[in-house]
C-alpha cells in the first residue's frame, strides 16, 4: 500500500457506516471514508449479493488510495418471522378481540391468519406475549395446540398481510443462520470481510455453530438484539469477538425504558472483557430526510461516546438517506466535542478494571499511566494477533494507540477498536528496530512530533499472541 495521503482521526471513538443504495457508489464510499468512516457495513437484509461485491470492491480500493487499512463488516439477515396474507386487506382489532394463529395457508381474516413458522407453534406457552408490526399490535395467548395458537389482542387496532413476530417471552429451537444466511455467509467469507454480524442470538451454541462455520476467516460480532441474549450477556460476550448493542430490536422485544441501562450494561461488560462494542440504530434517524439531527439524537450519540462505546453506528442515515455525507461528519463532531470534554475523562477513567495478574495485563496497565505521566504523544503496540493493542484499547488511555502489524487482517480488524490507529507494516528483526519504526510511523501520520515522547509496548520474541512483557519511552527524532 502506498503511505500518502494519511488519513488520521481526530477523536477515539469510531464510525460504522451502513452501505445502501444512496451510498453504494465510488464517490460516495470515498466521501464517507473521507468525512470519518472508519468501519463500512454490509447489510446482507437488503441488495444483491453483486451489489455488495461491487461495494466491497470499491471499499477495498480506499486502502490503495489512502495507505489506511479498511474494515468491512457483514451483517447477516437471520430468520425473518411474519404472518401470512389476509384476504381483503388489513383487518381491525380492539382489545379483547380473539384471533387464531395457525398452520392453514389460506389467506386469514379478522379471526384468523396463516403463522408460517411451526416452530413458533411448538414453543409459545399460555400467558405469553407475541408482538407483531414492531410492537404496534401485542397478543396474549391464552391458549396453544400443536397446530394453532389462539391469542387476545392486548394492544393494536389493525394488522395488514406479512407483518414481523416478535417473542419476547420465548426461546425459539431455531438457528439464527437461515439457508440464506448460510450463503450469504459462504459469499463473505470468499469476498474477505473482516467481521460478520449475526442476528438473532439468542444464547452461546448459536455463536458456537457460526465459529464452526466461519472458521477463523473472520471475526464474530454478535447482536444484542433478543431478550434470551441478555441473559447470557456474560457468555456470549466471552464468545464472540465484538458485540453490537442492536438497540432498535431490544426495544421493541423489551419496554423501552429497559433498554438505556441495558446499553450502559453491555458497554461496561464488553470493556471488562475487552471485547469491542457497537452502539447501533436509530442514532441520527431524523438525518434521512433532515439535513441535521434532533438535540436528542445529538445527545444519543453523545451518551455512547461517554460511555466509552468503541463505535457507534448508522443504518439508514448512510445507506438509503438523503445526506450520508453529512450524517457522518455530524456524528465525527459530536464524538470530538465529547472526547474533548473533561468530563468526558473523568467518566472514562472511572470505569477502569483492575487488571488480571499477569504480566502482559501489568505493563499495558502501566503503559496508560507511564503516558500520562510523561505527557507521551501516543502509545504503541507491536501486534501479530491483535491481542496486545486489544488489552491496551481497554485501558482507554488520553492519547492514540499506534498499531504496527504485519498481518493486514490483525490491522483491518483493530480498525474498529477504540483508540486504534492501526498500520499494516512490513515485519522487523527485532525490538530496536520496531522502536524506530514507530518513532517514523508516528511522524508521518501525524501523531508525534520531533522530541515528543512514544510509550513502547511489545511482547518479545515476536510472533507469541498475547505475550506483551516489554514496555519502553522512545524519543521522536526528525
Amino acid at each position: 500500500m502506498t503511505s500518502t495521503p494519511v488519513i488520521r482521526r481526530d477523536r477515539q471513538t469510531k464510525i460504522v457506516a451502513t452501505i445502501g443504495p444512496a451510498s453504494g457508489f465510488r464517490h460516495m464510499i470515498r466521501e464517507l471514508f473521507v468525512a470519518g468512516v472508519d468501519v463500512f457495513r454490509l447489510n446482507f437484509s437488503h441488495g444483491s449479493q453483486s451489489d455488495h461485491a461491487e461495494r466491497y470492491r470499491y471499499i477495498r480500493s480506499l486502502e490503495g488510495e489512502f495507505g489506511r487499512p479498511t474494515c468491512v463488516m457483514a451483517d447477516l439477515q437471520g430468520p425473518k418471522l411474519r404472518l401470512g396474507t389476509f384476504a381483503d386487506g388489513p383487518v381491525k382489532l380492539e382489545p379483547g378481540h380473539l384471533i387464531r394463529l395457525d398452520s392453514d395457508p389460506t389467506p386469514g381474516d379478522r379471526t384468523r391468519v396463516h403463522l408460517p413458522h411451526p416452530e413458533i407453534i411448538e414453543a409459545v406457552q399460555t400467558g405469553q406475549f407475541l408482538l407483531l408490526d414492531d410492537g404496534k399490535v401485542r397478543l396474549k395467548v391464552v391458549g396453544a395446540d400443536p397446530d394453532h395458537i389462539d391469542a387476545e389482542v392486548v394492544a393494536g387496532t389493525k394488522l395488514s398481510d406479512r407483518k414481523g413476530v416478535n417473542l419476547p417471552d420465548t426461546l425459539l429451537k431455531v438457528s439464527p443462520l437461515t439457508a440464506k444466511d448460510r450463503d450469504d455467509l459462504r459469499f463473505a467469507l470468499d469476498l474477505g470481510v473482516d467481521y460478520v454480524a449475526l442476528s438473532f442470538v439468542q444464547r452461546p451454541e448459536d455463536v458456537a455453530e457460526a465459529r464452526r462455520l466461519v472458521a477463523g476467516r473472520a471475526k464474530i460480532i454478535s447482536k444484542m438484539e433478543k431478550p434470551s441474549a441478555i441473559h447470557h450477556m456474560d457468555e456470549l460476550i466471552e464468545l464472540s469477538d465484538a458485540i453490537m448493542v442492536a438497540r432498535g430490536d431490544l426495544g421493541v422485544e423489551m419496554p423501552p425504558e429497559e433498554v438505556p441501562s441495558l446499553q450502559k450494561r453491555l458497554v461496561r461488560h464488553c470493556r471488562r472483557a475487552g471485547k469491542p462494542v457497537i452502539v447501533a440504530t436509530q442514532m441520527l434517524e431524523s438525518m434521512i430526510s433532515a439535513p441535521t439531527p434532533t438535540r436528542a439524537e445529538a445527545s444519543d450519540v453523545a451518551t455512547a461516546v461517554y460511555d466509552g462505546a468503541d463505535a457507534v453506528m448508522l443504518s439508514a442515515e448512510t445507506a438509503a438517506g438523503e445526506f450520508p455525507g453529512e450524517a457522518v461528519r455530524i456524528m465525527d463532531r459530536i464524538a470530538q466535542r465529547v472526547e474533548r470534554d473533561p468530563l468526558y475523562r473523568t467518566i472514562v477513567d472511572a470505569e477502569h478494571t483492575d487488571p488480571d495478574r499477569t504480566a502482559a495485563d501489568a505493563i499495558t496497565a502501566a503503559a496508560r499511566q507511564v503516558a500520562h505521566t510523561i505527557g507521551a504523544s501516543c502509545i504503541v503496540t507491536y501486534t501479530t494477533s491483535g491481542s496486545t493493542t486489544l488489552r491496551a484499547a481497554r485501558e482507554r488511555p488520553d492519547v492514540k494507540i499506534l498499531c504496527l502489524t504485519s498481518r493486514l487482517e490483525t490491522a483491518r480488524h483493530l480498525s474498529l477498536c477504540w483508540g486504534v490507529h492501526a498500520i499494516h507494516t512490513e515485519d522487523v528483526a527485532d525490538f530496536p528496530e520496531m522502536v524506530k519504526k514507530a518513532c517514523r510511523m508516528a511522524h508521518r501520520d501525524g501523531l508525534a512530533v520531533e522530541g515528543q515522547r512514544l510509550v513502547v509496548t511489545a511482547g518479545v520474541p515476536f510472533g507469541t499472541p498475547g505475550n506483551t512483557n516489554v514496555l519502553r519511552i522512545a524519543w521522536v527524532e526528525d
